[in-house]
């Protein structure tokens, strides 16, 4: 099966492009392969058309949390309100993701998903910082004109599949909080790459254990300063884990929610199972995507 993992951007450029890396999976080992950046949206286009079967992992929310849609008041179904989103435009998503956070009260100014707060992953309402938001703008659009299927989401092709990557996840249960990128060339520190190399080598070493998989890849794709390739290949492990669960709901949460969406991560699954989504924010904020000992996301 060729796995793809995809590093995303909501502003690909030729100094920020996309990122994908090609994968084969074959008898439980993932081989990681052909390494490409595409610095605008064309090429990521095409590579949602292309002919199957394959699958992917792309590291963007593909949906709202129910609190947001059901308190602003748009369509209850993901394909129209992921159209209603981009019928707004850039600038008027952004006004309207801004206006709803002025008239909240502090504390219940964005919300997240369940698979969010399993994962400790920010709000997809966020604009700022890690502008996930505008990724969701920018992808999700993307995705349902293609035409795939995005499991528990939306019936397109059944040879063209996509699940919900998120790297941080998988970073966070191998080596923990440390620091292991940044985008900008004055921060970048050896420290860092030693973290990307640890984060590479206990990936390969406990692969099997985590996600069922042996990983065969080129310790380099840990050069990248940003880790945009070492991000990729962490996509394509969550895809290929999720494909070799198609059988039993693609590895989704029990019950997941028909417009929110889910992170494709064994972990992420178990907890996403256990988090209520009744309550203030605040109050589900506790169940978290951890092991024993591990710092909470």
């Amino acid at each position: 099966m060729k796995v793809i993992g995809i590093d995303f951007t909501s502003r690909p450029s030729r100094r920020k492009p996309i990122t994908a890396l090609s994968c084969s999976l074959e008898e439980g080992t993932l081989t990681a392969g052909e390494l490409e950046w595409w610095p605008g949206f064309a090429a990521f286009e095409e590579m949602l058309a292309a002919p199957g079967p394959w699958i992917a992992g792309i590291d963007f929310p593909f949906g709202q949390a129910c609190r947001f849609i059901d308190t602003i008041g748009w369509p209850q179904n993901w394909a129209d309100y992921v159209r209603h989103a981009r019928s707004l435009g850039r600038d008027g998503f952004r006004r309207t993701l801004d206006a709803y956070r002025a008239e909240r009260p502090a504390g219940d100014k964005e919300h997240r998903r369940a698979t969010d707060r399993a994962a400790g992953s920010i709000s997809p309402q966020k604009l700022f910082g890690v502008p996930v938001g505008l990724m969701f703008f920018e992808g999700a659009p993307r995705l349902l004109r293609s035409g795939v299927t995005v499991p528990h989401l939306h019936d397109g092709a059944r040879d063209r599949i996509v699940v919900e990557a998120y790297p941080g996840v998988v970073a966070r249960r191998l080596i923990g909080r440390r620091s292991y990128k940044n985008d900008t060339r004055r921060k970048q520190t050896l420290d860092q790459f030693l973290a990307r190399k640890a984060l590479f080598d206990e990936l390969v070493a406990r692969g099997p254990e985590l996600y069922g998989l042996a990983i065969d890849a080129d310790p380099s794709l840990c050069d990248d300063p940003g880790a945009d390739q070492l991000d990729a290949l962490l996509c394509a492990v969550q895809a290929a884990w999720s494909w070799g669960r198609r059988g039993d709901a693609y590895g989704a949460p029990r019950c997941p929610d028909a417009r929110e969406g889910w992170i494709a991560d064994p972990m992420v699954s178990a907890a996403t199972s256990m988090t209520s989504t009744s309550g203030p924010e605040d109050e589900r904020d506790a169940t978290v995507c951890q092991e024993p000992g591990a710092p909470q996301g």
